[in-house]
């Protein structure tokens, strides 16, 4: 397997919906995370060996930026193209994403802990594998 590097994020177009949540990237696809995002404050750990992707809107929830985590799949050209960022990270490491988001890695196992305030927009968290997806949307409670 090849090595896979950080990308920086590019800005994306976002549609929040009853549905669910639009991201459209800059080729000009889209991708579609179905449902309502589960409400969590504090610290969110994903389960291990899951896809885990990071979408933070800005304050018009229009735009935002999605980071993928530890993302050993896509190729950094797909992702450059795409305008999805990429942060690769070993266990017991841990970096800010943006201004209140940080993520950790806790053995093989993503902790995200964010603050929408600071973000100063809705923080998203996408979590999934073949079997499905769950998300998850941080709130100060």
């Amino acid at each position: 397997m090849s090595a896979r590097n950080d990308v920086a994020p590019d800005t994306l177009g976002v549609e929040l919906t009853e549905d669910g949540i639009v991201v459209e990237y800059t080729d000009g696809r889209e991708t579609f995370y179905h449902g309502v995002p589960t409400k969590v404050d504090g610290t969110l750990r994903t389960q291990p060996g899951k896809l885990v992707q990071v979408l933070v809107t800005d304050p018009t929830e229009t735009e935002g930026v999605l980071m993928y985590v530890n993302d050993r799949n896509t190729h950094d050209e797909i992702l450059e193209e795409t305008g999805v960022g990429r942060v690769m990270l070993d266990p017991g490491e841990a970096e800010s994403l943006f201004p209140g988001v940080d993520v950790r890695m806790d053995g093989y196992a993503i902790e995200i802990e964010a603050d929408p305030e600071v973000a100063r927009g809705r923080v998203f968290v996408f979590e999934e594998d073949q079997l499905g997806e769950s998300s998850y949307e941080f709130v100060d409670e």
